[in-house]
């Protein structure tokens, strides 16, 4: 199974976006898709329509290890994507889990359990923060996918970001790759955006996706009624990129489409 940290330490940047559209998309060509939730706030759970109700286990029970991958899957309305939702457990996990034996390594022990061919692919949708469950995914990860909106500030945030790359791939990881930077939030009207845009791809080459997600109406809509915007309204702007971006993805995990 090939394992996915979707994770960017500042807010507001479409990582959660990212995370339900490609595994919307990668599951609608077939594979077999798990999306954790690993942010207390829940906003995968919320926006693939799983409710409170149906998160009896969560990635919480996975970490503290009261739960299996498995158990606590569940299924969404989108065919071949199961869900391991969050809740507001997560809030005191770092706490709890600092006592814990191995407490970088609790997500990859338990994704290393879950049945061989269980889920062709996992993405991990990581809270806004370079806390513990954000290293959790990246020891478990093998590729990063990094949303980056195009305003200033979010140079700064990606520089940190990829300086705790290097720190885990040292201390924990040595497999863990950059698969891709995606630009989000794009913004035509904006000159910043081009500038940004521009200014990444100086710096980072062909590391950036040639996908842009632009600012969307659509987009922002869609997890307001708990679908993704693929199925929202597949032919809006922000659901055409994601599209893109998921045929970009696809052609950088050679392996897993050969097999497919």
């Amino acid at each position: 199974m090939i394992r996915i940290a979707v994770a960017n330490q500042k807010g507001g940047v479409g990582k959660t976006t990212t995370a339900i559209n490609l595994a919307t998309a990668l599951a609608a060509i077939g594979w077999r898709v798990l999306l954790i939730d690993l942010d207390p706030q829940g906003n995968a759970s919320t926006g693939l329509g799983v409710t409170h109700a149906q998160r009896e286990r969560s990635s919480y029970d996975v970490l503290i290890g009261s739960a299996s991958p498995t158990d606590a899957a569940v299924p969404t309305r989108v065919p071949r994507l199961d869900l391991m939702p969050a809740t507001q457990d997560l809030s005191g996990a770092e706490v709890e889990m600092v006592g814990l034996e191995d407490r970088a390594h609790r997500l990859d022990k338990a994704l290393s359990s879950a049945p061989v061919g269980r889920w062709d692919i996992c993405l991990i949708d990581c809270p806004p923060s370079l806390g513990l469950l954000t290293v959790n995914a990246l020891v478990a990860a093998r590729h990063l996918l990094v949303p980056l909106q195009c305003e200033f500030f979010a140079l700064e945030g990606l520089s940190q970001l990829l300086q705790t790359v290097e720190r885990i791939r040292v201390a924990f990881n040595p497999q863990l790759s950059i698969l891709g930077v995606a630009l989000t939030m794009f913004d035509r009207r904006n000159n910043l955006s081009q500038a940004v845009s521009d200014d990444v791809r100086a710096c980072l080459g062909a590391a950036v996706f040639d996908a842009v997600v632009p600012r969307n109406v659509r987009l922002s809509e869609a997890p307001s009624h708990g679908l993704p915007a693929l199925i929202y309204d597949l032919k809006c702007p922000g659901s055409e990129a994601y599209l893109r971006l998921a045929r970009e993805l696809i052609g950088r995990l050679p392996q897993l489409a050969v097999a497919a």
